[in-house]
């Protein structure tokens, strides 16, 4: 006979489950990164606080249980050369930090490609789409101050921009941050910035 613990621990587990495949189904990824399961990971902390937390390799034996494509092959290719240079990658509670981290994820970028390593550089690429997700989730809680959502609402399409544009991205950057849409938004930035 189940004690009661046994049941309620299994009971979290079917929910779990549940909530890493509806997550999953809601992302509607073909196939699920690193940058997607770390998604998903969060997910279950901010939906079930301490008793979420779950390990990435639960989040990916859940989704090949389930029959989705799971490919991190890339992220461990590169992962073990160049780890020290990915850790601590993504610090951005304000704007500046958003730039600075951008700047940096621009530089590993070309350096990578420049040394033809591709799976690196696809690594870089999944840090910052991971970035990109944060900056969109931090955006859209309702308990977090508006005016932090509005940088982070900002951030993510900062992300968006330098994924789909990089050699152009911090041109952009410029003539955005003196765009009235921008010193409307953030009129202290552009007091600080003169």
């Amino acid at each position: 006979m189940a004690s009661h613990s046994d049941e309620r621990s299994s009971g979290e587990s079917s929910t779990k489950k549940a909530l890493i495949l509806a997550v999953a189904q809601e992302l509607g990824k073909p196939r699920f990164t690193a940058a997607e399961i770390e998604q998903i990971r969060r997910q279950l902390i901010a939906q079930f606080g301490d008793r979420g937390k779950t390990s990435a390799e639960y989040i990916v034996s859940v989704l090949e249980e389930a029959g989705m494509r799971v490919a991190l092959s890339t992220r461990s290719d590169a992962e073990g050369q160049y780890e020290e240079e990915f850790s601590d990658l993504l610090h951005f509670s304000t704007l500046d930090e958003a730039e600075m981290c951008l700047v940096r994820l621009d530089e590993m970028l070309r350096k990578f490609l420049r040394e033809n390593e591709p799976a690196t550089a696809e690594r870089v690429r999944e840090v910052a789409r991971l970035g990109r997700r944060r900056a969109e989730m931090i955006a859209r809680n309702q308990k977090v101050e508006a005016n932090k959502r509005s940088e982070k609402e900002e951030i993510a399409r900062w992300f968006a921009i330098w994924l789909e544009t990089p050699d152009v991205f911090f041109d952009w950057l410029e003539v955005r941050k003196h765009s009235p849409d921008y010193q409307g938004r953030f009129p202290y930035r552009a007091v600080e910035e003169e």
